[in-house]
């Protein structure tokens, strides 16, 4: 038994059959889908209904509100499928409740934002892609088309930010995006001082600061700098909301009036013993900290970064005011802190389970973060003094001097923009020279840039980043921005394979990615390392450790050098998505360059 559904098409929208393919005695299942012959960036539905329903379950998009009489429903998409391609197609199954055995006639309206809603005020429609933002992210309207782009980089940075809120520790809110996440770890804490929250580091469940912190200020660079894009393309307010959770948890570590920081919490030896869900683990997990008997600089310094680019972030884009001040006070105190007593963190305290090989980087890029923050000249000056000359290696969790000569571009970040000094302008290109071909780094045969084995495709994606933000500031701005893109698109689809490393992008991804939450079905609380298929619980929006050195790569969950995951292996790539974004709704996104392989 089975009725129609009818989609009322309001826009250029159009749509399959729907129908509603099963009923029983208190409900009905039933499905309607949107065809497009145009790609749409954010889309809202209207259910109606000619009999109430007492509930209206579904998941591929979130109830915004319900009539009083029962019989209309209001929808917005949710993060993961907010974009539909040109000529794509996005199913949404949904389930009715209701009392008695009827079979309801209902309609579908659907408004992707380019003609007046049919609601009310009340709901209004997403901003259309024609709602460009300038340069500083006024919103000011354009008529200028968007480049082509021959991935889709907004599906690509929606789905980054999916990943991070899957990586949540603590009590997750009621709008959790992630329906195979639960709340996990409630209790980690030290002597009754409240430490849950925060972000795992990897595919494991230890929460790492040192490189917590540096994904943090990674992302809030991309976001200030490319704004636009995020606002644009609908992705500012849930950029907003993933941000704020590892800038919540790194207030809870950092006790001012004691003068101490807690940078890690979990035992590495312990946790890694342990294949299961967050949500199921009892092992201990103790609490390391610094203070300035054991001085940690260079995690302090990280730390104070991120609370700095986070006021920024809040107070000019993200409109929480009080939150952003929040954020300044803790940067300036724990820059004081890291400033005062100087050292490396993991030599003050052995059992920390990332290594530093050195504080200047961090406290030349906090500081810089911090003029930007307050303009007080201290800042800069200290900035100068701990910036740290040369060609760096690349920008990793360990190594962000490229950060405090590059970042600080038109993002109004660190010392080339507010300088202009000639001789950071030269940094950042001996910088990209040396990654580009024909410097002294490694490619691959298929013209990926290799740093090193572990988390490949992060090295390629972070100089990709940095390219793309001298760009932004009119550094060999054609040049840089075709070289970033035919690195992202190697990392989307342009390599030997024809597979997106990112989970979750295109029909053909990893499936398979070294990572206990998604390898472990929700039904049991055990399961196996070894269990075969793919794994049950989609990682939308990892990007995964990627290829060797000669392009060869496998989807084995036993293989963590290419499979396993990390918030610092998405930092940089999300933002080279923005900022290929950046430069095409600008219209000036070059044309994608040819992949040096074919498919096989």
């Amino acid at each position: 038994m089975w009725a129609a559904v009818f989609l009322t098409v309001i826009t250029s929208v159009t749509s399959l059959t729907v129908t509603v393919t099963n009923h029983w005695n208190g409900g009905f299942q039933g499905k309607f889908a949107i065809n497009t012959d145009h790609a749409i960036y954010g889309w809202r539905a209207h259910i109606a209904c000619n009999n109430p329903l007492d509930k209206l379950e579904i998941y591929k998009a979130t109830l915004t509100e319900t009539s009083n009489n029962k019989k209309e429903f209001f929808l917005v998409h949710k993060p993961f499928d907010s974009t539909i391609t040109d000529g794509g197609s996005l199913e949404i199954d949904f389930i009715g409740h209701f009392t008695g055995n009827i079979v309801p006639n209902c309609a579908v309206a659907i408004n992707d934002g380019r003609s007046p809603s049919p609601y009310s005020d009340q709901h209004r429609e997403l901003p259309t892609p024609s709602e460009q933002s300038g340069p500083h992210g006024n919103g000011t309207r354009s008529s200028r088309a968007v480049s082509a782009m021959k991935y889709d980089y907004a599906k690509a940075l929606s789905l980054s930010i999916l990943f991070y809120d899957a990586q949540r520790s603590g009590k997750l809110p009621p709008h959790n995006h992630i329906p195979w996440r639960g709340d996990s770890a409630l209790h980690d804490s030290d002597n009754g001082h409240d430490l849950s929250g925060g972000w795992y580091d990897a595919g494991d469940h230890v929460k790492f600061n040192f490189p917590m912190a540096m994904s943090t200020h990674t992302l809030l660079l991309g976001f200030i700098k490319f704004q636009d894009a995020y606002k644009h393309f609908h992705q500012k307010d849930l950029m907003c909301d993933m941000i704020k959770w590892p800038l919540d948890y790194f207030l809870k570590c950092w006790i001012p009036s004691q003068q101490t920081y807690y940078f890690q919490v979990g035992d590495p030896s312990k946790d890694h013993s342990y294949w299961g869900r967050p949500e199921n683990m009892h092992m201990d997990r103790p609490a390391l900290k610094i203070t300035p008997a054991h001085p940690g600089s260079d995690v302090a310094g990280d730390t104070a970064a991120a609370f700095a680019a986070g006021h920024i972030a809040f107070k000019t884009i993200c409109g929480n005011a009080a939150y952003a001040d929040t954020l300044l006070q803790a940067a300036k105190s724990i820059y004081d802190f890291a400033k005062n007593h100087q050292g490396i963190y993991s030599k003050s305290v052995p059992q920390a389970g990332y290594g530093s090989n050195g504080f200047k980087d961090e406290l030349s890029v906090a500081a810089a973060w911090l003029y930007q923050a307050t303009h007080d000249v201290k800042y800069l000056n200290d900035a100068k003094q701990f910036h740290e000359t040369g060609v760096p290696w690349n920008l990793s969790w360990n190594d962000k001097k490229i950060t405090s000569q590059a970042s600080t571009t038109r993002a109004r970040y660190l010392l080339y923009e507010i300088t202009k000094d000639v001789s950071y302008k030269n940094e950042i290109l001996n910088y990209v020279k040396d990654n580009r071909p024909g410097g002294t780094a490694t490619y691959t045969p298929c013209g990926m840039l290799y740093r090193d084995q572990w988390g490949s495709n992060r090295y390629s994606a972070n100089g990709a980043f940095i390219a793309l933000l001298a760009a932004a500031d009119g550094i060999e701005t054609h040049d840089y921005v075709t070289w970033a893109m035919s690195q992202i698109n190697y990392l989307l689809g342009d390599n030997n394979y024809g597979i997106s490393y990112e989970i979750g992008f295109g029909s053909k991804y990893p499936q398979h990615p070294h990572h206990r939450g998604s390898a472990c079905r929700t039904t049991t609380t055990q399961c196996s390392f070894a269990e075969p298929g793919p794994n049950p619980n989609v990682l939308n929006g990892a990007l995964v450790g990627g290829p060797d050195a000669h392009d060869h790569y496998e989807d084995r969950r036993d293989d963590y050098v290419k499979n396993e995951v990390a918030c610092d292996y998405n930092a940089g790539f999300q933002g080279a998505l923005a900022g290929l974004l950046h430069f095409a709704i600008h219209n000036t996104l070059p044309q994608a360059p040819a992949p040096k392989c074919s498919h096989h």
